[in-house]
């Protein structure tokens, strides 16, 4: 019977447009991220001003994603979501057409707009279309698709990127088929939320507050700031410090790192049919610190195949099983607020987690960066354990 269900699910219309919806979610920067160095030269600004595309892309959904939650539990999802994709379509194809770095920047701030309620959205919708082992399945495959996306969109938009420094902002364009499709395809279910907004507020906070709920944004916190910080940023910079490895070798790397947990996260609903998602974090967060032990005293590269495929297989199962918990945790009627402060604290932890990591950088060394994780993952454990033991003794 499993091996009908999981096909059905993957042809499932509405499950395809959350694809779509997460595909569009992780290109704002993945897919420009190697044409950075080409903009700054062709705009003539210096390097340290070029992570600003960056920064002015992901503020808006630090202030947004709260409000964008609200309003789809108030009025609806695809009334959020359809608008929202063509406003990242449209914005982000103008990026194209900037004749200068402030007008680039204007650009990507209304992009920004745009992609404020996409990472919430897909997570939302999985939790209200899918339920049991089949939402875990869902939610197994959609971090399949995403970390699919992650791999490959830096080597596309890379080979875009040697045509002209704009040619990768023409991404942008697909999120547009996306929202037509979701428009003629997508079946959500009705929004009855006639809750008096005071009554709305006090039960989302209330919700909000549950420790569970507390040590899985901590979890996804933490992973994040050592995801973007060390992973994404010093990992990069070891593989050429240490190895002398080209951009394009250590984007080889990190993709095979993203296939990996592609693979991993597509079985995520075989796996909670033997372990709890609690004990699937717990297990994860021990691989992170044995991770990033490994790293900084390996001399030979081909060993580093270790820990790339190590993280890829921990990614794999922590994050979906963390939205997992999350989502079912997130009540209907405000499912939508709830999950936007997931997204909140995931912003906040890549817009921190370069920066916190870099003064390691400087005022420890490299190592340091690594080791600073190991202490990161420990804490890690700790948040897990405090999280596993209501719920010790059985399967979550």
């Amino acid at each position: 019977m499993s091996c009908q269900q999981q096909p059905s699910l993957l042809k499932n219309p509405n499950l395809q447009v959350i694809f779509g919806i997460t595909l569009t979610a992780v290109m704002g920067v993945a897919s420009i991220a190697p044409a950075l160095p080409q903009i700054a030269r062709s705009l003539d600004i210096s390097t340290n001003q070029i992570g600003l595309l960056i920064t002015f892309y992901a503020v808006p959904g630090i202030f947004l994603t709260p409000i964008m939650g609200f309003m789809a539990d108030r009025i609806g999802r695809k009334v959020i979501l359809i608008p929202s994709l063509f406003v990242f379509g449209i914005f982000g194809t103008a990026c194209a057409f900037a004749t200068s770095f402030e007008w680039l920047l204007f650009f990507r701030v209304l992009q920004g707009f745009g992609s404020a309620s996409l990472g919430l959205m897909n997570i939302t919708l999985i939790g209200d279309l899918f339920k049991g082992n089949r939402r875990a399945t869902a939610m197994g495959y959609n971090g399949s698709v995403l970390s699919m996306g992650t791999a490959s969109y830096p080597a596309i938009g890379g080979a875009l990127a040697t045509f002209g420094w704009f040619y990768p902002f023409y991404l942008s364009l697909l999120a547009i088929p996306v929202g037509i499709y979701a428009i003629f395809t997508l079946k959500t279910l009705p929004v009855e939320n006639g809750m008096p907004l005071r009554e709305y507020f006090h039960s989302l906070k209330k919700a909000i507050k549950s420790k569970k709920v507390i040590a899985l944004y901590a979890g996804i916190f933490l992973t994040f700031i050592m995801l973007y910080g060390t992973y994404l940023t010093f990992f990069p910079v070891l593989l050429d410090e240490n190895f002398g490895k080209s951009s394009f070798l250590i984007g080889l790397i990190l993709s095979g790192s993203s296939l990996v947990t592609a693979a991993t996260s597509s079985q995520l609903g075989n796996l909670t049919r033997r372990f709890s998602e609690q004990g699937l974090i717990l297990c994860a967060s021990v691989i992170y610190l044995f991770i990033f032990l490994m790293i900084p005293n390996i001399s030979n590269i081909w060993f580093l195949i270790i820990p790339v495929a190590l993280f890829g297989l921990a990614q794999g199962i922590n994050i979906p099983s963390v939205l997992n918990l999350l989502t079912g945790h997130a009540p209907p009627d405000y499912r939508a607020a709830f999950l936007s402060v997931n997204w909140m604290v995931v912003r906040s932890a890549q817009s921190l987690g370069p920066y916190l990591l870099g003064l390691v950088y400087v005022y420890v060394n490299l190592s340091g960066t690594f080791y600073f994780s190991v202490g990161m993952a420990f804490l890690f454990i700790l948040v897990n354990m405090f999280m596993l033991y209501p719920t010790r003794g059985r399967k979550g």
